[in-house]
């Protein structure tokens, strides 16, 4: 009997996991009631990344520079990208057809990637999870009026710093200072005080003819406009210059702008 037991017992035991209670937001539910797949390992451990796109004028805007990216975080986070996003093509085709749906001629589309399964620090699986969202994009091409420099937050140089994702914390913390001095923008140093970037931009300026920008070793995000300036300047045969360079070098400026996939805008001040 105590065979025939065990056996029935193990047999059930492997076919019906027992259901887990949560406590969410001060309530005790149903782990199946949450509306989320657990574990999560996006949730639990930020093992993923995210990327923001434009589709505008029926087309994705800057595909195959977001895809290198994408394949670039992927690599580095030892992700397998999806079949659905494997290829500029595919991308495109995928977050064009999401637009499509939600009726959005201009959209503003972020797609969250996360390593899929479970375990704890050690991943188990290479396989990704992701989900793309769009809401309507309206570009904002007002000039930055006052743009100042970060106090309380710099820049941290990862080798998953050119990527977004496990870094945002950074630019939640940043913003928020921004928002709390009156600034139109703000800007982040790295610990050593060289400029790296604006809150949610790549920065440039131009100093007696020649274009300056921060190098993706002060930490900042490589950013798919960010690449696609210096790849238009160069082509237009602009002297450009990566590199460190201190604040009082972006100062002296004779004109400084922020770049992002959604926007470039001057900025008329910076203190």
């Amino acid at each position: 009997m105590g065979a025939d037991f065990y056996g029935f017992h193990g047999f059930w035991g492997l076919h019906f996991r027992r259901i887990m209670l949560l406590i969410h937001n001060g309530l005790l539910v149903a782990e199946n009631a949450l509306g989320l797949a657990l574990p999560n390992r996006g949730l639990l451990f930020g093992d993923g990344f995210f990327e923001t796109l434009i589709f505008t004028d029926g087309r994705l805007r800057y595909a195959a520079g977001h895809h290198v990216r994408m394949a670039a975080a992927a690599a580095a986070l030892h992700l397998a990208l999806p079949a659905a996003l494997a290829s500029a093509e595919a991308l495109e085709a995928t977050l064009s057809e999401l637009a499509v749906a939600n009726a959005l001629p201009a959209a503003r589309l972020r797609l969250q990637l996360w390593r899929g399964g479970g375990g704890r620090y050690t991943p188990l699986t290479e396989a990704v999870e992701w989900l793309a969202t769009a809401e309507a994009f309206v570009p904002d091409e007002t000039p930055v009026q006052t743009a100042g420099f970060a106090l309380e937050t710099h820049s941290i140089y990862s080798p998953l710093s050119f990527c977004k994702g496990p870094q945002a914390w950074l630019y939640v913390r940043a913003a928020h200072e921004r928002q709390q001095r009156g600034l139109d923008e703000i800007i982040l140093c790295t610990p050593a005080g060289h400029v790296a970037e604006a809150g949610a931009a790549a920065i440039f300026w131009v100093k007696d003819d020649v274009l300056f920008t921060p190098s993706l070793a002060t930490g900042c995000v490589a950013g798919v406009r960010r690449a696609e300036v210096l790849r238009a300047a160069r082509a237009a045969g602009q002297e450009c210059h990566e590199g460190p360079f201190m604040p009082q070098e972006l100062l002296a400026a004779d004109a400084v702008f922020t770049a992002n996939v959604a926007v470039i805008r001057t900025v008329a001040s910076v203190i």
